[in-house]
């Protein structure tokens, strides 16, 4: 890209891109400027949406990033505009009027629109023409005014330039025309909408390829509305035919939509009038409709990347704030049937205290010397909860281990262990366990995400939890960066524990990154465990800066000043400070001492940087200090009579639990190593737009079996009146 000219420059800077965003966006102006600026001096969403209400007037993390994001398109959109004036200008074709049209463009497709006539192009069948002469011809045509073209064309005979006859004249005139035609603005944007509106998606299979694409019967010979389409609908298509089985085809109905555009350029009924009608075709066949259909398959590509990525943000959001299990001494089990089941026993803070295998199922069937060895690792660890993984064999070891008569009461949970295994082969496992295989690596992660799957889950990639569809077909940079910003939205809503973390748990805290989390990490190695907030400025490079970002998110549980603990910002101590000592108390005292926290005014605190706000917030966390937002633990069972997909049958109702969530329904887990589909018309008795509106990730239901295809594994399930039953 060309160096912005200093002009450009002066105007960019200028622009008051807050009043832009905030008409848009419905905010105030001031909102949007103190949103600007705050992200302009390095503090991060969910700083400015927890500690700096007061400038935004309460903006939340959605909003804020909704700023954010806007105003670096439209700055983006002004170094292309930037670009184009500079292009146009070195090739002397700049006016005045053009440029204040370019100037006054609100969108990048009416921008580029500017420019295509200015587009510098490779070989066309225009650009040949015009280095034959026929330019001038061309302009005599479209003009529609002479009658006699026969002699006019004639004159551009010219057989050492190519031209052999009349015909090769008007032929080269018409394709200048078609080239004219399909750059004019007011077409293409007239054309533009009636696509958007009317253009038809039709797909077909390839000849040859039914048997290899079978999953994409549904749209061997389908055809639907574009704009009615749903978003996974659009990726179904796209993905069939990038994987070569679908032959897709993006237009309206050509009769409806050539007649509106020879109207716009036919004046007459003569001999010109006949050859423009002919360009007009031929710019419609051949350039507007493949450049409309390019226009529209990008433009639903977006649309329905967005709706994919914001269903994957949900259920990865929903799955990072599970409740859960807690500080408990945890068996993990990672079931296999011939090469056995992995055992591991962590302690209360997710440390590996023991490992080994036990084979209780089939070829071996060693069941009493592995009931025997569970029995004696859970006396001997006191252990309080057995994770065991859903996958391969998990339904055979949760009913073996059910039937296990141990010494103490244990929690027996079933855990969903997709990515374990991506975990367990990744650098993160073997710097963590260098010792160990990935087998006791796995193991080992289903205990912990059973404890925390917050502090578990953040060492592997989303995009590998399993909790999205079409993960691979949708823009790769975009999903990176939402299921970023919704791994460091939910870290830092639930807080982190500085002396326990993970340098990956602590690189997602606000102002952290993964440097200065290995810096946490290596300091609490060689001096043991914080004290303090402030004892965490002695870490290498964390400054003043990267200090007010992180320390309200960082937790210090038995520090000597109690609101370490919590997530009242130190920037804010000689607040509570003020508040005990008027209450004439200690800190302490007054986290906990209900009646003296009522009796403060909140108004005697409020000053020009302090509002109530803030102010409210504080009083939230002196009552419930450090406490952990995400709900409480709820153990849930399969139902035992059923293991396999042949146990099911029509019109059983069983209890599952809600592994992901896409825009056409649910899937559910009911225990037999294949989930069931609730159609979006199955969730409910009324009608909804979004599942979302009623069923959430992880959410424990009773679903009825209501169709079963056990060679297809396909399972059909219904959550209506099911609690009837």
């Amino acid at each position: 890209m060309l160096p912005l000219p200093s002009q450009i420059l002066v105007k960019m800077e200028l622009k008051n891109y807050a009043a832009i965003i905030a008409k848009e966006l419905d905010l105030q102006v001031k909102q949007v400027e103190n949103v600007l600026e705050l992200l302009d001096s390095g503090a991060t969403i969910p700083f400015i949406a927890r500690y700096r209400k007061e400038a935004t007037d309460s903006l939340d993390e959605v909003q804020i990033g909704n700023i954010r994001d806007r105003h670096i398109r439209l700055v983006e959109m002004d170094k292309r505009r930037a670009t184009i004036l500079d292009s146009i200008r070195e090739q002397g074709k700049l006016t005045a009027e053009l440029e204040q049209q370019i100037e006054n463009a609100a969108s990048a497709t009416e921008l580029e629109d500017l420019y295509l006539p200015y587009r510098p192009k490779r070989k066309t069948r225009a650009t040949i023409a015009k280095e034959k002469g026929l330019e001038p011809l061309a302009a005599i045509i479209m003009s529609q005014r002479e009658n006699n073209l026969l002699a006019i064309a004639k004159r551009h005979v010219n057989p050492a330039k190519g031209i052999e006859n009349v015909e090769d004249a008007l032929s080269g005139a018409r394709d200048i025309i078609a080239e004219w035609v399909s750059e004019n603005r007011v077409v293409r944007n007239r054309l533009r909408q009636f696509f958007a509106k009317e253009a038809i998606a039709t797909s077909k299979v390839i000849k040859g390829k039914e048997k290899d694409g079978e999953k994409f019967d549904g749209y061997f010979n389908f055809s639907e509305k574009l704009s009615k389409s749903p978003s996974h609908r659009i990726l179904a298509m796209f993905r069939g035919e990038e994987e070569g089985v679908l032959r897709l085809t993006i237009a309206p109905d050509e009769a409806k939509v050539l007649p509106g555009i020879q109207k716009f350029f036919i004046k007459g009924a003569g001999q010109c009038s006949e050859q423009v009608s002919l360009a007009v075709g031929d710019a419609y066949k051949r350039l507007l409709q493949p450049q409309m259909e390019t226009e529209m398959r990008k433009m639903y590509k977006e649309k329905a990347d967005k709706e994919a990525i914001h269903v994957f943000v949900e259920n990865l959001r929903q799955l990072l704030l599970a409740p859960p299990l807690g500080q408990k001494t945890v068996m993990a089990i990672d079931p296999g049937f011939r090469t056995g089941c992995k055992v591991v026993v962590l302690n209360k803070q997710g440390k590996l205290l023991h490992n080994e295998n036990i084979y209780p199922h089939p070829p071996k069937a060693e069941y009493k010397l592995a009931s025997d060895k569970l029995k004696r690792m859970v006396e001997q660890y006191q252990v309080e909860a057995i994770a065991i993984g859903n996958g391969t064999a998990g339904r055979e070891t949760e009913y073996f281990v059910s039937k296990i008569p141990f010494c103490r009461d244990v929690q027996v949970v079933v855990v969903n262990e997709s990515g374990a295994s991506i975990y367990s082969a990744s650098q993160v496992a073997r710097d963590e366990f260098p010792d160990y295989d990935v087998t006791v690596r796995g193991a080992v992660s289903i205990g912990r995400r059973l404890m925390d799957p917050l502090a578990e889950l953040v060492k592997i990639d989303p995009k590998s939890i399993g909790v999205g569809q079409y993960q691979h077909d949708v823009n790769q940079t975009l999903l990176q960066e939402s299921l970023g910003t919704t791994v460091e939205s939910c870290v830092n809503y639930v807080g982190v524990e500085v002396n326990t973390a993970s340098k990956e748990l602590l690189s997602y805290v606000s102002g952290v990154g993964p440097a200065l989390a290995k810096n946490i990490v290596d300091y609490r190695n060689e001096n043991g465990p914080f004290v303090s907030r402030q004892q965490l400025k002695q870490v290498p490079r964390f400054g003043e800066k990267a200090f007010e970002q992180a320390a309200g998110f960082l937790r210090i549980h038995g520090a000597a000043n109690p609101l370490d603990a919590s997530a009242v910002h130190p920037e804010s101590y000689y607040i509570v400070d003020a508040m005990a000592k008027n209450s004439g108390c200690s800190v302490s005292a007054l986290m906990a001492d209900e009646a003296a926290r009522k009796n403060i005014v909140l108004d005697d605190y409020v000053t020009a940087r302090v509002g109530m706000p803030t102010l409210k917030d504080i009083m939230q966390e002196l009552a419930k200090p450090g406490r952990d937002p995400r709900t409480q633990f709820d153990v849930f069972s399969f139902d035992k009579s059923i293991r396999s997909i042949n146990d099911l049958t029509i019109g059983m109702v069983v209890p599952g639990i809600i592994t992901t969530i896409t825009n056409f329904g649910c899937f559910v887990d009911i225990g037999v190593h294949q989930d069931g589909l609730v159609h979006i018309s199955q969730i409910a008795n009324h009608y909804i737009s979004n599942p979302n509106e009623v069923v959430k990730l992880n959410q424990k239901v009773l679903v009825k079996v209501i169709g079963v295809e056990i060679d297809r594994k396909r399972i059909n399930l219904s959550m209506k009146d099911v609690e009837k039953q």
